[in-house]
């Protein structure tokens, strides 16, 4: 993966760049799903947190539980949710928005005062298309992209997933290697400079010479 490569995967529409990783211990709740699911997701959180070197945690102190994933059948139903107009500012506008999109999943991330990840909410709509994906696939899909602030428009044209010869969904080995990269000690957890994208291509570097 090249520097420009890189760069293109944290600029977003507006040609903005932004980096962002978690800054805190992730500690995950799963609601509207049966047990199965439920586990499934929190293995899944823990390989993509080990792939991070990052440390998960029962509880957050300030939030209680910093990565929040909902599954909906309606929309509408992101209104009942109590207190979540209190997280998600605007609500009934965002559910307009999209129900008008056709959406199947939202995203909201908020940050702390270093600019790290500091607490990610994840909405999913199981509509015709989700239903006829695997829950292994979606429990990867949904966590590789909220361990980083990727770009709007990072994964429009190709999934950061791949099918392995036996046909199980796997993570792509070069996204892989940027969200280890990403996750380097020596890194800041927050940049809006282009030029991390070379500092990111150099711990990428260092990785495959070890």
């Amino acid at each position: 993966m090249s520097p420009e490569e890189i760069e293109a995967y944290f600029t977003r529409n507006d040609k903005t760049f932004a980096f962002a990783r978690w800054g805190r211990p992730i500690a995950p709740i799963v609601f509207g799903v049966e047990d199965e699911t439920l586990r499934l997701f929190k293995a899944t959180i823990e390989a993509v947190a080990t792939l991070a070197s990052h440390p998960i945690s029962e509880t957050d102190p300030e939030l209680g539980s910093n990565l929040m994933v909902f599954f909906f059948r309606n929309w509408k139903e992101l209104r009942d949710v109590p207190k979540l107009d209190q997280i998600v500012p605007e609500l009934s506008s965002l559910v307009l928005k999209l129900e008008q999109a056709k959406a199947n999943q939202y995203r909201v991330f908020r940050f702390d005062k270093a600019g790290g990840i500091k607490a990610c909410f994840i909405f999913i709509l199981m509509d015709e298309h989700l239903n006829t994906v695997s829950g292994e696939t979606l429990c990867l899909s949904q966590i590789v992209q909220s361990i980083l602030l990727w770009s709007d428009v990072a994964f429009l044209n190709a999934s950061p997933l791949a099918l392995s010869p036996s046909g199980e969904a796997i993570l792509r080995p070069e996204i892989g290697a940027l969200i280890r990269a990403a996750y380097d000690p020596a890194l800041a957890v927050y940049s809006d400079q282009p030029s991390h994208a070379l500092r990111l291509f150099a711990r990428m570097q260092t990785q495959m010479a070890l």
